[in-house]
């Protein structure tokens, strides 16, 4: 009787024990995700060669906007492909309305800082055939990224989306 409660008792250990690691084996392959995650977002915007996919819009007036299409905005060196919406008011426009945020050009007075959070901040300036722009980005550590963007000719208008990462 005296062995069995000793197997019972060392049977339940083993049991808890074994679940114990499991946990914390689970817990170690998650950060160890976050941190090749975390690695590739570092490599990506360092390259200055990515892509972000943009899903919110918050204009300077009206509500915020979650959007149902594809938008995004690709930097590829010293370049930019925008495909933005614009919702807001525009003080001047072009004959026909104009392009809005959608325009390929080239990127001027490009600068990249990292600060104390690990939070990449990009500032550049471009033009398009309607108007002049300057983008403030910050793309934070777990991929979501805050897009900035003031016109010279339109208000200022805020999109957030994420940075696409194709392996982890």
């Amino acid at each position: 009787m005296k062995n069995f409660r000793l197997f019972l008792l060392l049977g339940i250990g083993l049991l808890i024990g074994s679940q114990s690691l499991s946990v914390w084996a689970k817990q170690k392959e998650k950060e160890n995700e976050m941190t090749r995650k975390e690695q590739r977002i570092k490599e990506l915007v360092e390259s200055g060669r990515y892509t972000i996919d943009v899903n919110r819009v918050l204009p300077m007036s009206g509500s915020a906007v979650n959007l149902t299409s594809t938008y995004s905005l690709t930097l590829h060196g010293d370049s930019v492909i925008s495909h933005l919406p614009y919702f807001g008011r525009a003080y001047t426009l072009p004959y026909g309305g104009g392009t809005g945020l959608r325009f390929e050009s080239l990127t001027s007075n490009l600068s990249q800082t990292v600060d104390g959070k690990n939070t990449v901040k990009v500032d550049f300036c471009t033009r398009s055939e309607d108007d002049s722009y300057t983008f403030d980005i910050n793309v934070f550590s777990n991929g979501s990224v805050t897009i900035h963007v003031t016109p010279a000719n339109k208000q200022a208008i805020t999109y957030h989306g994420d940075l696409v990462v194709d392996e982890i």
